[in-house]
């Protein structure tokens, strides 16, 4: 390392540091500068030096270190006051607070040591003039640690009745620490209450609102605001993810976990930061952060998953049954080492409970999505039922009543049948039923099976039953693409039910099964016939689906008895049918029918076989501008579905109703679905293709709520599974292009350079390139804001050709401002800048001087001009250098008047479409005229400005706070002449 020549490097160097990562590196770097320093002679660069390595060292988890520094500091303080100045002072009695509670998370430091420190800091602070707050906020921290509860009492209520002055704790910290009091208190919501200014932004610090959203996690679990806890865990855990000093607001977030049914989560929190269960620098965060580590292990202990291979310290690999056993010894170890030091049994109480919290809530989604998942293990095989089981009857009696009545789950009980049976001897139609309902399990496998049940349903006397197994044989068939065999096969069971029918030697149900077999079998000749028959042979086909289902329909359609499965069969034919509408391009009788369809089937308690046609329904009906209409069959299909509804059959239902949802603004419900979508993706395995949709969405919906943190983290979580291939590039780009929109909102400037840059690079390949040259523009703003200048301007420059080549003006001007401005910055300075922004005048009056232009457009230039007329002016003004002589000063301002002279004219000839914009560039023209020294012009712009405003109402706050200014306008120039 060079040496550091002169005290201004030095404090250079230690502002660069003081801008690197907490952590080690940094506190190293600081131990280097004070070495420098020493060397320097110069005891200010020595007091400085250590008040930075203490800053670094309270800011990391090597806290223990900070009492050397600070010992050495009040020495020097002690044996020359007259070597600090006026900051220095202040640091020093600032960081005796630091003292306080850094003794208490100590627990080697004796209990007599703290107080007395405490006498000390009060002795200080009364000799330096400060206000007791400081000292007794530090008191109530030690009295509520100790357990005191009296002492802190008195101590909080003295606290917050002393004066705020310099040496107080920023608001939003003492807000902090007074909410903390409130939870351990009981008083949850009292809690929250003291913590909205800070969680609504009006009071932040280095580490606030961090803290505060970790510790309001388990107070709004426990009053039941599962909302807010998620947003808060999203917003908050991004905030304190990089800070490695904050090991116990990052415990809170894994603690959240434990108690949320989100273990996964909480286990790749445990892995992003594995030094946290080691480091030892300050011991009582580390005690929160291993109770919380224990009731994460013990919760996976208690569902089955003891032996997960999970995080832990480095060094080996560890299961989560020892893990937690690990973690809980050393949770207690440390806690009796500081009931030790405090003589109560307070802080092994604490973790105690801690350790031993239930669940809050037994599902809450996160919409993030996890890598590791943490699933129950697979739930135990029915034990088997013997032959002598007096079960069998009863099984049967369930299966069949379950089967009769269309219920879900009826397979299973079927299955249970076939396990209780395995060695019974049972009759003909028992067994028929059995091979029956196995084949239907077996799917296109089943083909034999059925065939085997028609023999016994023969054997037992029921040829309809028989005849209507033969035709589900032929299915499989279809099912397998042999239609045509299938059609083959089935001819003659519909030839013989249909005779069997007539001769009332079977039943309506029997001939119903054959005839919807029949029919389906004919439907997946039309599936099959799409795209590869003529259109005569199309049309044909379809006219013998149609046929077929209107056979079935017109032996059940009027069917009024209580057999649903006959009632099904009527409700499917009209499913049938509108599929045959759809296939015919007649979408509004589709429409109609699958909404007959859902109708019967709701009719006949059926809802479950509604959802797959009330989606089909959404569908047309999104399709037709009918979006009321889709979200009707949408939420229907998720109400009719019920629990029934399969993992990924629910997701995608989610997904859809919020789409819609969010094409209609409704963004905090449509955000609610694409939550539930997300959540059921990664239920059914499919967190990669659908989950990576529905967090897409989510995030989107999340941003246009202005929740900008947890969309990022949302948007973030989804990149990684959005692939062209899979999802679309646009999809990919979408996804970038918002991710940027959050983290530009939330100042993370140079990674919201990269998302859109990265989009900007992808769409630069698309054929129509509005939307590279908007990413380009939006990524040059965010590299100005970074403080990339040069990288900002090449950015703007490539986004002025795109536009220029779109012929897109607006966007064209707009970018040659922007580099105007941005030249103001650089060594090219003024007449760079001056050139940008003359050639922006020049690119809006080329098209307004062209024939052609319609009044629309036309208008929308002539505010352009307008707009840069103004930025001219403002832009010449700042570039008058301060330290320039007189003339050069008054001849800026002399060229920063006449172009927002022009904005004023240019603005009016818009009339009152332009009257804000206009009255804006009348007061910038009328200081401009002050500081020139005419009084007069001045006055006439704010009485101008006044004039444009008579009769304005309150409500109108531009008006307002133009007005205001122009009266504060006529005041200065008022005072100027009087003086």
């Amino acid at each position: 390392m060079s040496g550091i020549a002169d005290f201004d490097s030095l404090r250079r160097e230690m502002a660069e540091n003081a801008e690197r990562p907490e952590g080690p590196a940094r506190n190293a770097r600081a131990e280097q500068l004070l070495a420098e320093a020493e060397k320097l002679g110069i005891p200010l660069a020595v007091i400085e030096a250590l008040g930075h390595q203490l800053k670094v060292y309270n800011y990391s988890s090597e806290k223990d270190k900070m009492f050397v520094p600070f010992a050495r500091l009040l020495r020097m303080w002690d044996e020359r006051p007259e070597d600090f100045d006026e900051y220095e002072v202040h640091s020093l009695h600032w960081v005796f607070k630091w003292m306080s509670s850094g003794m208490l998370d100590q627990p080697h430091v004796p209990l007599a040591s703290i107080e007395k420190w405490l006498g000390e800091m009060e002795h200080r602070y009364r000799l330096a003039g400060h206000s007791e707050r400081a000292v007794r906020g530090a008191e109530f921290s030690v009295a509520a640690h100790l357990g005191d509860i009296p002492r802190a009492e008195r101590a909080y209520a003295a606290w917050l009745a002393a004066d705020r002055d310099s040496m107080a704790d920023c608001h939003a910290c003492e807000l902090h620490e007074q909410g903390w009091w409130q939870v351990q208190r009981g008083h949850d919501a009292e809690a929250l209450e003291l913590w909205a200014p800070v969680l609504e932004g009006r009071y932040t610090c280095a580490h606030e609102p961090h803290a505060v959203l970790a510790s309001s996690l388990v107070p709004l679990l426990r009053l039941g605001r599962t909302d807010e806890a998620r947003a808060h865990h999203l917003r908050g855990f991004r905030l304190v993810r990089g800070m490695e000093s904050m090991r116990g607001a990052y415990a809170d977030h894994v603690e959240f976990c434990a108690l949320t049914g989100n273990e996964a989560r909480g286990l790749e929190l445990l892995a992003e930061r594995p030094a946290y269960f080691t480091d030892s620098g300050q011991p009582r965060s580390r005690l929160d952060f291993l109770s919380v580590v224990t009731l994460l292990m013990e919760r996976l202990e208690a569902v089955g998953l003891g032996e997960r291979q999970v995080p832990g310290p480095a060094g080996r690999t560890w299961t989560a049954r020892e893990l937690a056993a690990h973690a809980r010894a050393e949770t207690l170890a440390l806690a009796a080492r500081f009931d030790e030091r405090n003589l109560t049994s307070g802080v092994s109480e604490r973790a105690r409970a801690r350790m031993a919290q239930p669940p809050l809530v037994e599902r809450l989604p996160l919409g993030v999505r996890t890598a590791r998942q943490v699933s129950a293990p697979a739930a135990p095989a029915p034990a088997p039922v013997t032959a002598e089981a007096p079960d069998l009857p009863a099984l049967l009696a369930e299966a069949r009543r379950m089967s009769d009545t269309l219920r879900p789950n009826a397979m299973d009980a079927w299955a249970a049948v076939s396990r209780a049976a395995a060695d019974v001897d049972l009759d003909a139609r028992d067994r028929a039923e059995i091979a029956d309902h196995e084949a239907m399990d077996r799917g296109p496998e089943g083909a034999a099976l059925f065939e085997r049940a028609a023999e016994l349903y023969a054997e037992a006397g029921d040829p309809g039953e028989a005849l209507a197994a033969r035709t589900r044989a032929a299915y499989v068939r279809a099912l397998e693409g042999r239609v045509d065999e299938a059609l083959a096969a089935v001819e003659e069971p519909y030839d013989q039910v249909l005779a069997l029918y007539a001769e009332d030697a079977t039943g309506v149900r029997q001939t119903a099964s054959v005839l919807m077999g029949r029919a389906r079998i004919v439907m997946r000749r039309v599936l099959d016939a799409d795209g590869t028959a003529g259109e005569a042979a199309a049309e044909a086909v379809l006219a013998a689906a149609e046929a077929a289902v209107r056979e079935l329909l017109a032996l059940v359609g009027g069917y009024t008895g209580d057999d649903v499965r006959i009632a099904s069969r009527g409700a499917e034919a009209q499913a049938m049918l509108a599929e045959l509408a759809v296939r015919r391009g007649d979408l509004e009788t589709a429409v109609e029918l699958f909404g007959r369809a859902t109708a019967a089937f709701v009719e006949a308690g059926l809802p479950w076989f509604a959802v797959e046609y009330e989606a089909r329904l959404a569908g047309l009906a999104h399709h037709l501008g009918d979006i009321s209409g889709a979200e009707r069959a949408l939420r229907a299909a998720l109400e009719h579905g019920g629990a029934h509804l399969e993992a990924v059959g629910r997701a995608q239902l989610h997904l859809q109703l919020g789409e819609v949802l969010g094409g209609r603004g409704l963004s905090v419900e449509a955000a609610e679905h694409a939550l539930e979508a997300a959540h059921w993706a990664d239920e059914a395995g499919e967190s990669r293709t659908l989950g990576a949709w529905a967090r897409q969405q989510l995030g989107g919906f999340l941003l246009r709520q202005g929740r900008f943190a947890e969309a990022a983290e949302v948007l973030e979580s989804a990149l990684p599974d959005l692939s062209a291939e899979t999802h679309g590039d646009g999809a990919v780009v979408q996804t970038q292009w918002w991710l940027g929109d959050c983290l530009s909102e939330l100042g993370e400037h140079r990674a919201a350079a990269e998302r859109r840059l990265q989009a900007a690079e992808i769409a630069r390949h698309w054929p129509e390139q509005h939307d590279h040259a908007t990413l380009a523009h939006l990524a040059a703003e965010s590299l100005g804001a970074a403080g990339q200048s040069a990288d900002a301007d090449r950015a703007y420059a490539r986004a002025g050709e795109l536009w220029r080549s779109l012929g897109n003006v607006h966007g064209l001007v707009r970018s040659l401002r922007a580099r105007a401005w941005l030249a103001l910055r650089t060594e090219e300075g003024a007449g760079a800048a001056r050139e940008s922004m003359a050639e922006a005048v020049r690119e809006c009056e080329t098209p307004l001087g062209a024939a052609g232009t319609d009044e629309e457009a036309r208008q929308r230039l002539v505010a352009e001009l307008g707009h840069t007329h103004r930025q001219f002016g403002d832009l010449l003004a700042r570039s008058a250098a301060e330290d320039a002589d007189d003339d050069s000063i008054r001849a800026a301002l002399e060229d920063a008047l006449a172009q927002v002279t022009e904005a004023v004219v240019v603005f009016a000839s818009l009339g009152d479409d332009a009257l804000d914009s206009r009255t804006g560039a009348e007061l910038a023209a009328g200081w401009l005229e002050a500081d020139l020294g005419r009084p007069a012009r001045a006055t006439a712009h704010a009485r101008a400005v006044l004039a444009a405003y008579d009769g304005a109402g309150d409500e109108d706050e531009t008006a307002q706070e133009r007005r205001s200014e122009a009266e504060q306008m006529l005041q200065v120039v008022e005072e100027q002449g009087a003086g």
